[in-house]
């Protein structure tokens, strides 16, 4: 694991303008058992919003949560966020659903609805504009992981959509989007000298991929990843966003 302080030090010694894009669930606040509880870590959300003045730091947030689900966080208005894995971008409006598309999403949420019944008690559904989410984090661990499975590969008999799995979730999405293509919408938009990635799940790793040698990766746990840094917990992202606001800040 890096140090949270040293990672401060190497971030902030990067070209600039600087893009920082942070995952948010497990990133810049702790996993929980239902998404409606997540909080920020205490002072997190203020330090990204002093982060945000300076004029050669980009600061955004890319979450596979749709933008109605991160408005319970109240990020500033100086930061840029996406929801939906770049689908969704705050102050934007995305392109209506076609009938394919609306079609193609009552199927999914059919099949994942199904998955969820068979998790049994604690699973629960999540519904997205372009996608469907299956949640097992609070179902019997056994159940859930058959669930996932089984849900898996009822999807591979299906066409034009695209299936992410994390950490006890299942997306289906009528859409195509990954934070991949999400992160290089933000750098097309901006066009930084370099850009920063944290991210916590297997759906960063799409992101990971398109850095380069000027970019750091941060990977939150100690997972596998593609990453070339890491960092222990939201706990130790937030002392590490501490010691970058102190560091730009002379």
């Amino acid at each position: 694991m890096n140090d949270p302080r040293e990672l401060a030090t190497a971030i902030a010694a990067l070209d600039r303008p600087l893009l920082i894009t942070f995952d948010c669930d497990g990133v810049l606040a702790p996993l929980t058992d239902h998404a409606d509880d997540s909080v920020l870590t205490e002072g997190v959300g203020d330090d990204l919003a002093r982060l945000a003045t300076h004029d050669d730091i980009i600061v955004a947030i890319l979450s596979g949560r749709s933008l109605d689900g991160l408005s319970q966080f109240e990020f500033d208005g100086a930061i840029h966020v996406s929801g939906s894995y770049g689908a969704e971008r705050r102050g934007g409006t995305p392109a209506p659903l076609t009938r394919e598309e609306s079609n193609r999403l009552r199927v999914l949420d059919e099949l994942l609805s199904a998955a969820a019944r068979r998790a049994g008690d604690g699973a629960w559904i999540e519904r997205k504009p372009t996608s469907v989410v299956v949640h097992v984090r609070e179902a019997d661990p056994q159940q859930g992981r058959a669930a996932l499975d089984w849900a898996i590969d009822e999807q591979r008999e299906l066409r034009g959509h695209v299936c992410h799995r994390g950490d006890n979730v299942l997306e289906l999405m009528t859409r195509p989007a990954d934070k991949g293509t999400g992160l290089e919408a933000l750098r097309r938009e901006f066009d930084p000298a370099a850009t920063v990635y944290i991210g916590d799940d297997v759906p960063d790793e799409d992101a990971f991929a398109r850095l380069g040698p000027s970019d750091i990766g941060i990977k939150v746990g100690d997972s596998a990843s593609i990453a070339t840094r890491r960092i222990f917990d939201p706990d130790h992202v937030r002392l590490m966003i501490a010691a970058l606001v102190e560091t730009v800040a002379r």
